[in-house]
């Protein structure tokens, strides 16, 4: 069964993971560090938006596609792709701008969460239907 919905936002986050990638090339060249992180706090910055995006992203896309699959709504799936991606972007943006808190930090985190809480809400209430 074709999941375009999903293979549209697995797309796009492929895009913006390729980005905070190049970003970490990018520093590696610019500070001479090999491996790790050295003493650069840039480096160290982008490392840690790669890694949360690498913590995050796959359930968030594994989501996706078991609520494509249990027929949600384009919008609905439209929706926790959308939020998912703008929230990863904001994520990025906030951390590299700031080490502290930041309101696009907060937008990215909060954002994250609520689009994996509802997934998982989505997936159980499916479950439960299924099965009762």
């Amino acid at each position: 069964m074709p999941l375009p919905i999903t293979s549209l936002f697995a797309g796009l986050l492929a895009l913006l993971l390729l980005v905070l990638t190049f970003r970490i090339i990018a520093l590696r060249w610019k500070e001479r560090v090999g491996i790790g992180v050295g003493e650069s706090k840039p480096l160290e910055v982008a490392v840690r938006v790669h890694g949360n995006f690498t913590e995050f992203v796959p359930m968030g896309i594994i989501l996706l596609a078991l609520m494509e699959l249990a027929g949600a709504s384009a919008v609905l799936l439209y929706a926790c792709g959308g939020l998912l991606f703008v929230a990863r972007i904001s994520h990025a943006f906030g951390l590299t701008r700031s080490i502290g808190t930041s309101s696009f930090r907060a937008f990215g985190v909060l954002g994250t969460v609520a689009v994996l809480l509802f997934q998982a809400a989505y997936l159980i209430g499916f479950f439960l239907g299924y099965t009762l």
